[in-house]
């Protein structure tokens, strides 16, 4: 309980020195907030918002905890989401005749393929050639970019778009290939129920099955992994081919379940992905890293993020301090993590350890 206590705090913090910012600005902190929380879930309608803002960072964030598992870290996920939708799209442009029961799976699978592609990668490259995941996959996020905006600008741009308006962005897609709405009157699709599904499979992958044990233990010692006989190098491709196809699978998803139904961008990776390939880092080591505890935290920083803007028309603040308010929480958020792990290890003393918490458990 102490070591959930820490995050909390932590944006607690975060929240405190935003209302400092409020003041200085001459705006009453109870009402910004007020307002920032009423936009994220003051009603059915911002609820439903919040949980669509929320599916990419969980997609993110759950590609993150199985990375980590395997000591390698992913800073791709901008890249990964953008080749996801990429080849989904690809797909829903061959075959748009398709039957939608079919062709929904079919878009979703391409943004699986798409994503772990681009995850394996710098898993190749780290696990082959020893390239430091890190700069791997960041150059990969701007090779994505340029990829996207070649497409979008030629090969796959609206040809209506070459004739006069030019923006980059795809022809409306196959109606075939809409995510289906759930019931309530909301623009609640199926792709939120698509990314719970992944956390709980994620979960049941990391804890339950010896891929994730292997996963673990690589993470925990690769030289005792490899002392075992298990194999270091196809753990860690892996590791990011896993973590790559649930970026992936968001891009997907944002492509697919929009309003326009639109593969479309501003020329930027954030155009495309809001930054939700960065943010989803944040949400994961906010859920302890765990794909579980990963599903509150992403709806957390997904109402955050939506009503951030709320609180900005309620109060008419800059959007540059909804920009710091956001980078306040990011900065709390990460700087607690070392501080939750050491309260973690002190309340674990003296107690056996939990199955899941060690490597060498049985999955």
């Amino acid at each position: 309980m102490a070591g959930l206590l820490v995050p909390i705090g932590a944006v607690v913090a975060a929240f405190l020195v935003g209302g400092v910012m409020l003041l200085v600005l001459g705006v009453n902190p109870i009402r910004g907030y007020g307002a920032l929380l009423d936009g994220a879930f003051g009603d059915v309608d911002a609820l439903a918002d919040t949980a669509i803002k929320s599916m990419p960072l969980l997609l993110v964030g759950i590609g993150i905890c199985i990375a980590f598992r395997a000591s390698v870290i992913n800073i791709g996920g901008e890249g990964q989401m953008i080749a996801g939708a990429i080849v989904s799209t690809l797909v829903a442009l061959a075959v748009p005749d398709v039957p939608r029961l079919f062709l929904v799976p079919l878009v979703l699978l391409g943004g699986l393929v798409g994503g772990a592609i681009w995850g394996a990668i710098p898993g190749a490259l780290k696990a082959y050639s020893g390239v430091n995941e890190i700069l791997s996959t960041i150059m990969l996020n701007i090779v994505a970019v340029q990829l996207m905006n070649f497409l979008l600008r030629d090969l796959i741009m609206d040809p209506y778009e070459k004739d006069g308006g030019r923006i980059p962005q795809t022809r409306r897609l196959s109606h075939n290939s809409d995510l289906p709405l759930l019931p309530g009157d909301t623009r609640l699709h199926i792709g939120v129920l698509v990314a719970l599904a992944m956390a709980v499979l994620a979960w049941g992958l990391l804890w339950r099955t010896s891929l994730g044990y292997r996963l673990r233990a690589v993470g925990h010692s690769p030289a005792a992994a490899r002392y075992a006989g298990m194999s270091v190098k196809r753990t860690i491709v892996a590791a990011l081919t896993l973590s790559g196809a649930m970026c992936g699978l968001a891009g997907a998803i944002l492509v697919f379940g929009s309003e326009s139904h639109r593969f479309v961008t501003d020329g930027s990776s954030v155009g495309f992905t809001g930054s939700a390939g960065f943010n989803g880092i944040v949400t994961a080591l906010f859920g302890g890293l765990h794909p579980l505890w990963t599903i509150p935290s992403s709806f957390f920083f997904g109402g955050l993020l939506f009503g951030a803007n709320a609180m900005q028309r309620a109060v008419q603040v800059p959007a540059a301090l909804i920009v710091a308010l956001n980078g306040l929480v990011v900065v709390f958020v990460v700087s607690s993590d070392r501080m939750r792990r050491a309260v973690g290890e002190n309340l674990g003393r003296g107690r056996d350890p939990a199955p899941h918490d060690d490597v060498e458990a049985q999955p």
